[in-house]
């Protein structure tokens, strides 16, 4: 029973460290678009585009 409780208290560390690990992976593929000069402008242009869209949307959603 000690070894369940065990388990227990170490299942919060093991899922930050896996949602970490996960958002690494995500996001490894635009840190090394950011590398090439001519494409940094491109991606951060469509970051600041889907942004923008994304808070029109909501805002239509809410209806504010």
């Amino acid at each position: 029973m000690s070894d369940f409780w065990n388990n227990i208290r170490r299942y919060p560390s093991f899922f930050v460290s896996s949602l970490f690990g996960s958002i690494l992976v995500i996001l490894t593929p635009f840190k090394n678009l950011l590398k090439n000069p001519n494409i940094r402008i491109f991606t951060i242009g469509l970051f600041l585009l889907f942004f923008i869209n994304l808070y029109f949307i909501l805002k239509t959603m809410v209806a504010l």
